[in-house]
């Protein structure tokens, strides 16, 4: 079964900066895409950035330029680095993987809170 360990949310004032990591075990086949999400209390679940493999990178324009997306495929672990926090970053995180076995499969984290105080 695979397991996705979150950490690095908090809470933090609004300027300042959080670093999420999502760490990936029990791996069968190769890592695809590597994700966040988030989601704010009554809102859909929307993507925050994502990156292959190969580290193209993909982000919602509403972090652009604000948040960094990496990943280390050898540890099999994804981190997004948030800088510049706002009042409406504040949301559940959620690291999701696409593995590759014959064909895709998805997983998710179990979500780390992010809160930043208006």
């Amino acid at each position: 079964q695979v397991q996705l360990v979150e950490s690095g949310g908090g809470l933090v004032q609004a300027g300042g900066s959080l670093r999420l990591s999502c760490a990936a075990s029990r791996i069968i086949g190769i890592i695809n895409v590597m994700g966040w999400y988030r989601q704010a209390p009554g809102q859909q679940r929307e993507l925050v950035a994502d990156i292959t493999r190969g580290g193209s990178t993909n982000y919602a324009d509403s972090v652009k330029g604000r948040f960094t997306i990496s990943r280390d495929n050898a540890q099999n672990t994804v981190h997004l680095q948030m800088n510049s926090l706002q009042p409406e970053d504040t949301a559940v995180y959620y690291c999701r993987i696409q593995t590759l076995v014959g064909r895709s499969y998805n997983y998710w984290g179990q979500g780390t809170q992010v809160t930043v105080p208006s």
